[in-house]
């Protein structure tokens, strides 16, 4: 008990290191212009001097990591943070079938959700937007929409299940931050849509909003993993060899 505290934690740190890490090195190369730029041209000239921005170079999180040197970075964040955002889902899963049973069944949707948000974002961080767009774009809508679902549905079971004694304090927190999440992806599918550059810059700026809203989302869950034991996922295996039988008859 408290040794799981390190998943939210890693997950986190791995999420909003690599992803700022990758902007940063975006930014040093030219390849994505600062999210306070607010300055758009329609085309630049081979010898302008200054920074010189187009749609090309909105510093939207994909293409921060489209180029070289910085994609392998930005694939090799998404997919630790897939994996790691896997396994969170399915511990969470384990723990609230161990400890409240009776929400089992709307944490399972919950997983599902979340499993799906994962794959998505692996899909989309291994897809490079200028070679594999639609499907780069694909796999991100599907983890935008999944996480929503994923948010409400954890924050819902926070409301339902006594896992910490610090649900009184941490289920308005979550509602923030699952309000949040749904409204700022709202707005953003609104502005990503958009042609104008202006637009084109809100939409990066409220996709960024997302990243770290959701980082600090699943940081919230150190105190739910403080309480978590490896032994609780031996309850999900049980529960399949019970449901084997079902299945067979």
């Amino acid at each position: 008990m408290g040794f799981w505290i390190i998943l939210p934690i890693i997950l986190c740190a791995i999420s909003l290191i690599g992803c700022w890490a990758v902007y940063g090195l975006a930014i040093s190369f030219h390849h994505v212009c600062p999210l306070s730029n607010w300055e758009y041209k329609n085309s630049c000239l081979t010898n302008d001097t200054e920074i010189c921005c187009t749609v090309n170079n909105v510093p939207t999180i994909s293409s921060s990591g489209t180029n070289f040197p910085e994609n392998s970075l930005f694939s090799a964040t998404i997919n630790a943070g897939s994996f790691l955002f896997l396994v969170f889902c399915i511990f969470h899963h384990a723990h609230i079938v161990d400890k409240s049973s009776i929400n089992a069944l709307l944490s399972k949707f919950a997983m599902v959700f979340g499993c799906v948000a994962a794959i998505g974002a692996f899909v989309a961080g291994n897809c490079n937007p200028a070679e594999l767009m639609l499907l780069h774009y694909l796999g991100a809508a599907l983890s935008f929409v999944c996480v929503c679902f994923y948010t409400v549905l954890l924050t819902s079971l926070t409301s339902r299940c006594a896992l910490t004694g610090l649900e009184h304090f941490l289920y308005p927190i979550r509602i923030i931050f699952t309000s949040i999440q749904v409204l700022v992806t709202i707005f953003y599918c609104i502005f990503f849509v958009q042609k104008d550059y202006y637009y084109k810059h809100i939409s990066a700026i409220f996709e960024w909003t997302l990243s770290v809203n959701l980082e600090l989302f699943e940081l919230s869950y150190v105190a739910e993993f403080y309480f978590f034991s490896s032994a609780m996922l031996a309850v999900l295996l049980a529960m399949r060899d019970e449901e084997k039988p079902l299945i067979l008859s």
